[in-house]
């Protein structure tokens, strides 16, 4: 297991290395940026300057070499609008972020992994097939579409649910959280419940296509003539060798929700780190970016490298010699 680890760690390692060349080459072409921070009335030697003082007249494999070394010590630059570091305005943002996609998650998973075991076991019911037909809903229909709905029925309409902002929050060192007051749990509840929605329908088709082919299979047969309870049936002989697949697709999902929330975050005005990446391509803040897409990227590798793990302890079968 750690001989797998650390190569995990090492192809990491590569991938973010690949990541951040790939960027710095792109943004490297989408346009100046002195021009920006400058301003529109600057001079030719004014923009001469402000070039010099960002090191943007250092030749692309000096100033890469240089983003590199900073990175190692956790310095990713300056926001080029703001002029304050770039992952600290980033870390300011992701408790946000991280609170709506792990609420999001969890309702995906948990009724999603729930309804499909229910949708298995009677598959020709009444209720499994509107379940199912609202899983292709959710799949079919646009976030943005959804959320918006969301906002009419129960922001404008009825009234009951603020459709906008993060609420009230309280900070807990680092930490600042809206979890631990009903204010913010209440603004939770919709953007968490527009970017489930989707996850939610994968979740539960997979888990039921996965638990009708269980059930079929000769061992579970025999679990039920020998007269086990249902649930121990279900649960750990048929639903445990399912949630393999199951599993990696919610790590994939997680990862996606962390780093590519944009949509929902900029329907509710969540201020998260969706929001600020949107910003920062309106007005072509290059640190900004680059470091969300470092940070995006370092967390996905970690929660795959997590969602790996977990294999073994799903299906002992599974070792990583």
């Amino acid at each position: 297991m750690t001989t797998y680890i650390l190569r995990r760690l090492i192809q990491g390692v590569v991938v973010l290395l690949a990541v951040s060349m790939i960027c710095f080459i792109i943004f490297r072409y989408l346009g100046d940026p002195v021009l920006t921070m400058a301003g529109k009335y600057a001079t030719q030697q004014e923009i001469e300057e402000v070039r010099r003082a960002f090191g943007l007249d250092q030749p692309t494999h000096v100033q890469y070499g240089r983003f590199i070394w900073n990175a190692l010590h956790g310095n990713f630059g300056k926001s080029y609008v703001s002029r304050v570091p770039a992952l600290g305005l980033i870390l300011e943002r992701f408790p946000a972020t991280f609170e709506l996609a792990f609420t999001a998650m969890l309702i995906a998973l948990t009724l999603g992994v729930g309804l499909g075991v229910l949708v298995s076991l009677n598959p020709s019911s009444w209720p499994s097939r509107l379940v199912m037909a609202g899983s292709l809903g959710g799949i079919s229909i646009p976030t943005f579409l959804t959320g918006v709905l969301l906002i009419m029925i129960f922001g404008v309409y009825m009234g009951i649910l603020p459709p906008f902002g993060r609420g009230e929050t309280v900070q807990i060192g680092f930490w600042r959280t809206g979890l631990l007051t009903a204010d913010g749990l209440k603004h939770l509840v919709l953007p968490a419940t527009t970017l489930a929605m989707y996850q939610l329908a994968v979740l539960l088709r997979l888990t039921r296509a996965g638990m009708r082919e269980v059930l079929a299979e000769e061992y579970i047969k025999t679990a039920w003539a020998k007269g086990l309870p249902p649930g121990k049936v279900i649960v750990k002989h048929a639903l445990r060798n399912v949630l393999i697949p199951v599993v990696t697709m919610a790590g994939l999902q997680f990862g996606e929700l962390i780093a590519f929330s944009i949509v929902t975050e900029t329907i509710f005005q969540w201020p998260g780190m969706g929001n600020l990446l949107l910003q920062s391509i309106y007005e072509t803040d290059q640190p900004v970016i680059v470091t969300y897409i470092m940070l995006a990227a370092f967390l996905i590798i970690t929660i795959n490298m997590v969602v790996d793990i977990l294999y073994a302890v799903l299906n002992p079968k599974i070792r990583y010699d």
